[in-house]
């Protein structure tokens, strides 16, 4: 059975857990402690990672070595092959552990997936991808049963509507929400009310916070992690919503309103208006109004046929990052 592995994916929670669960094949944390090196390519030198690999458990069957962002080292062609044939020989009595992020779109051509296309018996991999915004309820009804408890499909669904598809969040948010029932009843709605934050839609404001500084690598990143889990009829409704708010906000604060009056005015939760204040305040009415111009053009645009809605979403950022 091979001793290495690549776990890979766009949910670094799913990733997370996995890594936790080959730490957790030790006998006591002591061993563990013991015979267990992380690293991370974008720091380590190549004697860090020998070092690491070949040397001799201590009081365990194996050791283990935990390997982060390998591509971000190894980024040309003749360093990957001599990596490859490095790990390649990786004494039996070591388990090596590769994992990074890696977006849906690119699964398919990275070069350690395709590398372990040809050598499966060598290496196994696992990738592990945000669900669909669809499928989170779902997934919100497991976690909960798998960290020991119920939760009703309703609550589980406003659940859903705060974190979006953040499995991270979510399985915080469920660990408090059982906690608060002391895992003695089933989570209602009025639990998810009376404890969870609302993060929904955290991806648009993370989005047009990016564009708000200027930041189009970022937005470009986020938009196209937007759109890898949710329909892109969706995210722009989202965005334009976002834009709307904005200007009503700005509205508000130029009448030296704060927050809280956005909050009431705009009939949305206290979160939503304090992330939707403070993007507004870094725009002017005048700037607010033309992005707002741009995007009932791009919408006409996408209705006539004219251009398709992921190209005018990725000309919108770069020209507003320009």
């Amino acid at each position: 059975m091979p001793n290495l592995y690549f776990l890979f994916g766009n949910d670094e929670y799913a990733i997370s857990r996995k890594i936790k669960e080959f730490e957790a094949d030790f006998p006591d944390p002591t061993s563990a402690a013991m015979n267990t090196a992380s690293l991370d390519a974008r720091s380590m030198n190549e004697n860090d990672l020998n070092t690491a690999v070949n040397a001799m458990p201590f009081l365990a069957k194996r050791r283990l070595v935990i390997l982060a962002n390998p591509s971000s080292k190894y980024n040309h062609a003749s360093s990957r092959k001599k990596f490859l044939e490095f790990i390649q020989k990786a004494p039996e009595t070591t388990r090596l552990v590769l994992y990074e992020s890696v977006e849906p779109r690119d699964a398919d051509k990275h070069w350690i997936v395709k590398w372990a296309e040809k050598n499966g018996n060598l290496i196994q991999t696992k990738a592990f991808m945000l669900p669909r915004l669809k499928d989170m309820t779902g997934w919100i009804l497991n976690e909960t049963k798998g960290q020991g408890g119920q939760i009703e499909p309703r609550a589980a669904e406003m659940l859903k509507d705060m974190v979006g598809v953040d499995t991270r969040q979510a399985g915080m948010e469920i660990a408090k929400l059982l906690a608060y029932v002391n895992w003695t009843r089933t989570i209602t709605a009025t639990d998810v009310e009376a404890v969870c934050i609302v993060t929904s839609q955290q991806s648009v404001f993370d989005f047009v916070d990016a564009l708000s500084n200027g930041n189009g690598n970022s937005a470009q990143r986020l938009l196209h992690r937007l759109l890898e889990t949710e329909d892109p009829f969706s995210v722009w409704g989202m965005v334009v919503r976002q834009f709307r708010l904005l200007i009503q906000a700005r509205e508000i604060l130029d009448g030296r309103g704060n927050k809280d009056d956005v909050a009431r005015a705009l009939g949305v939760h206290p979160f939503v208006a304090d992330k939707t204040t403070g993007q507004a305040s870094h725009y002017s009415m005048e700037v607010l109004e033309n992005i707002y111009r741009d995007l009932l053009r791009i919408d006409e645009g996408v209705k006539t046929g004219k251009v398709t809605l992921d190209l005018a979403l990725d000309t919108l950022v770069m020209e507003l990052t320009q």
